[in-house]
């Protein structure tokens, strides 16, 4: 019953991409084509809907304890600041997105209308994910992959006391 929770704000989330046409690559592009003379600022109220929702509750997690449900409670905030890292995979994301004029959520919640290309988005942006969390360690702690412990390491006998 506890993870039927989870449910209801990801359909709301969907729902609200589809009614504010975050789904459709044309308005996105349009959206951020600024110079092209069909600039459509609409997405903008959208976007300040989402930080005005997120601002307050993600304080509010912040201070918390314990997670209301369990689990873990999202990671301390970066006292690191801006970081190439951080630089490129923003820019990375924002090629995709304004090449595409799809973002990760909207394509999510098109799954839906199977149509191809946001097949092929959602499978190009799985095989990215799983790169950057193998090739470059983006899950491990400071964002280095995990040392590997040689197997001759792990492996050798333990020595008995005294010998």
């Amino acid at each position: 019953m506890k993870d039927a929770l989870f449910l209801v704000p990801g359909l709301i989330f969907g729902l609200g991409l589809a009614i504010s046409g975050m789904n459709n690559p044309a308005k996105v592009i349009g959206f951020l084509d600024v110079t092209g003379g069909a600039w459509d600022p609409s997405l903008a109220l959208v976007m300040l809907g989402a930080i005005a929702t997120f601002a307050p509750l993600n304080i509010l997690i912040h201070r918390r304890a314990a997670a209301l449900y369990g689990g873990p409670l999202p990671g301390a905030r970066s006292t690191t600041g801006v970081s190439p890292r951080l630089v490129i995979g923003a820019a990375i994301f924002g090629a995709g997105w304004g090449l595409s004029g799809v973002c990760p959520g909207p394509a999510i919640a098109d799954v839906g209308t199977l149509r191809g290309e946001v097949l092929v988005y959602l499978a190009a942006m799985i095989a990215g994910m799983v790169l950057a969390q193998r090739g470059f360690g983006a899950d491990a702690p400071g964002g280095h992959p995990p040392a590997v412990t040689p197997p001759e390491a792990s492996s050798a006998p333990a020595s008995s006391p005294g010998a």
